[in-house]
């Protein structure tokens, strides 16, 4: 047993010894898979957040849309719901034209094409989330569009045969251009489209494709490379200020990190999906200079609608972005 002197002596030591940071905990909302490469990307974020801050700042990851679904994470965010989010931005292109800008048929032409856009836009993108309470933390990309149908499309003409899914606004209105009959419709519920015969070819990027068994549904799958897209995960502005500095830098840190990334997930996802549709029997196919030429009147009148829609901000990206070109 101690003695009561021994006991004494030690109080001081313990009054001294330093406490124990307290802890910040955090909840982070994706409409994403599990498996998907945006959120193995988040949940690496979130992992590195952890060790910098030595546990002082953890983060929930609610995937799947398993706390709140994709179109409610945006405003979750921006009422403290949530403290992060992840959303595909084109799908709030109805607030902003700068959120679909990527999404313009023939506007990037490659990957590198997209880098540059992104660098361009992201300001305008940050401003926009800075605005409604929110800081941006990384933008991500998404591979090129393909389109999945059962023939080849040899030409522009081969739309006409299609019910087309498409996925957003702009989407729907280049399938319209090219002369199919198009149904918006969110991935989930593209395979009961085709069982009942509603569509019978879709607009998706090979990662979707492969995740939801495209060689189920469709023989051929067409590169069309004329369009990608960026996820964008933010933060509640106030909670992110209510951090120490400390916190707030590991977290950009591991957001900078994050974004440079997910190019590379991205390019592996893509080639990743090809092999498996290919794996299953699929022909995966580049699209032919017919095919190319029948494109090119549907991107002109498309970029120019999304010019008008943007503006005079919107058009000033659009030079900027071109003259780096």
């Amino acid at each position: 047993m101690p003695t009561r002197r021994a006991a004494l002596l030690a109080a001081p030591a313990l009054l001294l010894a330093p406490a124990a940071p307290a802890q910040t905990r955090w909840q982070a909302a994706s409409g994403f898979a599990e498996g998907n490469y945006h959120t193995r990307n988040l949940r690496q974020f979130i992992a590195e957040v952890r060790e910098a801050t030595s546990g002082a700042l953890d983060i929930q990851l609610h995937a799947n849309g398993s706390l709140l679904p994709q179109p409610q994470i945006k405003r979750g965010v921006q009422q403290a719901q949530v403290q992060i989010g992840e959303i595909l931005l084109t799908a709030y292109a109805n607030e902003d034209p700068i959120f679909d800008m990527d999404q313009v048929p023939g506007v990037v032409a490659s990957m590198a094409d997209a880098r540059r856009l992104m660098v361009v836009r992201g300001p305008a993108i940050e401003s926009r989330l800075a605005r409604q309470g929110m800081a941006l933390l990384y933008l991500s990309p998404w591979p090129f569009v393909g389109i999945a149908t059962n023939i080849p499309l040899p030409d522009a003409a081969a739309f006409r045969a299609l019910r087309l899914r498409a996925y957003s606004a702009i989407s729907n209105r280049f399938g319209v251009l090219m002369g199919a009959q198009t149904v918006l419709l969110p991935a989930p519920e593209v395979p009961q489209a085709f069982a009942s015969g509603l569509i019978n070819a879709q607009l998706t990027t090979a990662p979707v494709a492969a995740d939801t068994a495209v060689w189920d549904t469709s023989r051929v799958f067409t590169l069309l490379n004329i369009a990608t897209s960026n996820n964008a995960v933010f933060v509640n502005r106030r909670a992110l200020e209510a951090l120490p500095a400390a916190q707030q830098q590991a977290l950009r840190q591991a957001a900078a990190r994050a974004a440079e990334r997910g190019w590379q997930l991205a390019a592996e996802a893509h080639e990743h999906a090809v092999s498996r549709m290919r794996e299953r029997g699929m022909q995966v196919q580049e699209p032919t200079a017919e095919l190319l030429a029948g494109l090119r009147e549907p991107a002109r009148v498309l970029t120019e609608e999304w010019a008008s829609r943007a503006g005079e901000e919107g058009q000033r990206l659009l030079s900027a972005y071109r003259a780096q070109g």
